[in-house]
């Protein structure tokens, strides 16, 4: 079924479109997740260690270097405390014509959190590539903080 948001558009453009969602549950209280989702800068040392292996911050961006050689430029559009949000979008791409990602912070019971990471990506094609890498840096995520 096709979310009713997504009804009014061309089938072309909803054939392209592609939001992915994935969640897990850490052992660890959501402020200690969020004190290191909301270090844009350590990535690399605090968030996910081998998965992502360096970050360089430049002007409200940045320079994320995966393990699989890939590099990705990320503009930081938000770090909302309150909310536990951060959202960001990558540019520069040779892949991605658009990439708008989020990674939001829950309290759960028994000092748990969970962790909803979301990307929202054109073209459509490369929405399986994308989702085994957040499948991915989830798992790290949990073995670094949990």
């Amino acid at each position: 079924m096709i979310p009713e948001t997504l009804a009014t558009l061309p089938p072309t453009l909803e054939a392209m479109m592609a939001s992915i969602r994935k969640e897990i549950l850490i052992d660890a209280p959501a402020e200690k997740v969020w004190d290191a989702v909301r270090d844009v800068g350590a990535v690399h040392r605090r968030l996910v260690p081998g998965f992502v292996v360096d970050t360089r911050l430049e002007d409200g961006a940045r320079v994320v270097t995966f393990a699989n050689g890939l590099v990705a430029r990320e503009l930081i559009v938000d770090v909302d405390d309150e909310a536990r949000r951060l959202v960001w979008a990558v540019v520069g791409s040779r892949r991605l014509t658009h990439h708008n990602g989020s990674m939001q912070v829950f309290a759960e019971a028994d000092a748990q959190s969970r962790v909803v990471w979301i990307a929202d990506l054109l073209p459509h094609e490369v929405a399986p590539d994308i989702a085994g890498l957040m499948e991915q840096g989830l798992d790290v995520m949990k073995k670094t903080l949990g």
